[in-house]
């Protein structure tokens, strides 16, 4: 177990969930979305990096299913990655709607999903990393 690659991530995703939280303050509901996204896809790395499996990609739910390899990872936490990789393209890239501009198609309730759907699994990747910690010092 790297505990010292793993925090680095860590510290990045919560750091990245805080932006996230300011920017659904301040009406940026696209980017809180897609940073609720980007503070997952960091925990999930984190994890995989921990473990000495360092992964590649940004799909949340993959990163979560390549860990679920190593440890117990619920259906409920990845049908929480499903839901966070809905917000990976469309919340930045113009071209990714017919007409208009990302920020004109998230919610307040759009944010709230992805920060709560975010908070979630990082503090499931917490709770498992803490638990594999702890398992090792038996």
């Amino acid at each position: 177990m790297d505990c010292v690659e793993f925090s680095r991530w860590l510290v990045m995703a919560r750091r990245t969930l805080e932006s996230a939280r300011r920017d659904a303050e301040g009406g940026d509901f696209n980017w809180a979305c897609f940073k609720a996204h980007q503070a997952a896809e960091f925990a999930a790395k984190g994890l995989l990096y921990g473990a000495g499996k360092p992964a590649r990609g940004h799909s949340v739910y993959k990163l979560l299913e390549a860990a679920k390899e190593l440890l117990p990872v619920p259906e409920w936490v990845l049908e929480l990655g499903k839901l966070l990789d809905k917000f990976y393209i469309p919340t930045r890239y113009v071209d990714a709607w017919s007409e208009g501009a990302p920020f004109e198609y998230f919610t307040r309730g759009d944010a709230e999903a992805a920060l709560a759907a975010a908070e979630k699994i990082l503090a499931f990747v917490e709770e498992l990393w803490r638990a594999c910690l702890d398992s090792g010092r038996r």
